[in-house]
């Protein structure tokens, strides 16, 4: 039986009939699986501080996070900061707030100058971490990493036991030639998928950033932005399972604030952001509340 149009975002999803399962409509299942977040899904909300922060700024910015009291009950939030300052936010970030690293070795303790890795994340009380961002994709100066390094690394992050937020995200001239799937789908979802064991993915967060609109201002519309996420969404059902697919969260990275969280948000496959430069500024608590008012109905 075909299943009723989706209800507005984040209401809660009608399953489908008993009758339906008795013919032993797989198809009808799949499609309910996989239309986006479901009520208890929480809404992710990340901030990436990037390299930026005095010790006094920091404090500013914590004193700032912590102002906006309890976290709504639909509502993750984490900080990734530079690693210098991990161990102020661990201490003084309140209400379930959590800090989280920008990036992580491939390897664990050894002679790898420079690095830092999983065990010392875990051992200074740090569980998220973010993997292929795609400023390190790029590169700074140098080779940037490669979907396979990003893939290597997250699995070494989950098999330690942390959590991840995975980014993907096409460049401008991905866009313009029509290769977002192919560069989004093609190369940074399969070589994750490639990767991880069917349980990993409970521990995932996939942060889509169009590298375009990063830093720069333009916005992905948010028909633009729900069209990627949809079919992010579409090939974990058919790659991986419908079931992962349905609970895996998709957050969007791409000049958010608070201006544009609110119709972002609405977008029924978009299940939260990852903010850069909004994320230093009170803007942020702003888009905490609007990501509280998109579930209201829940």
């Amino acid at each position: 039986a075909d299943l009723p149009p989706r209800p507005s975002p984040r209401a809660p999803l009608l399953a489908p009939s008993n009758d339906s399962m008795a013919s032993g409509s797989q198809s009808s299942w799949a499609s309910y699986l996989t239309r986006g977040v479901g009520p208890m899904k929480k809404i992710c909300i990340g901030g990436n501080w990037k390299c930026n922060g005095t010790r006094a700024k920091v404090a500013e910015l914590v004193t700032m996070l912590n102002s906006y009291g309890p976290l709504p009950l639909n509502c993750e939030v984490i900080i990734a900061a530079p690693a210098i300052h991990l161990p102020y936010l661990r201490d003084n970030l309140e209400f379930g707030v959590q800090p989280s690293a920008q990036n992580v070795a491939k390897d664990g303790y050894g002679a790898h100058t420079g690095e830092l890795c999983a065990e010392m994340l875990l051992d200074s009380g740090i569980q998220w971490t973010i993997t292929g961002h795609s400023e390190r994709r790029v590169g700074f100066g140098s080779e940037g990493e490669s979907s396979a390094l990003v893939a290597e690394k997250t699995k070494v992050a989950l098999d330690k036991g942390m959590c991840v937020i995975a980014c993907v995200g096409e460049q401008l001239a991905d866009r313009e030639a029509g290769r977002t799937l192919d560069v989004v789908l093609g190369e940074h979802m399969s070589a994750l998928a490639a990767a991880l064991a069917p349980e990993d993915w409970s521990r995932v967060v996939i942060a889509y950033e169009p590298v375009w609109a990063i830093g720069t201002g333009v916005t992905a519309t948010p028909e633009q932005a729900e069209e990627v996420h949809a079919a992010i969404r579409k090939w974990m059902a058919e790659n991986l399972s419908p079931a992962i697919a349905s609970a895996m969260r998709i957050q969007y990275g791409g000049s958010v604030k608070a201006s544009n969280a609110a119709t972002l948000i609405a977008q029924p496959n978009i299940d939260g952001f990852l903010v850069g430069g909004a994320s230093l500024k009170p803007d942020f608590l702003q888009i905490i509340e609007a990501c509280k008012s998109a579930s209201a109905s829940c």
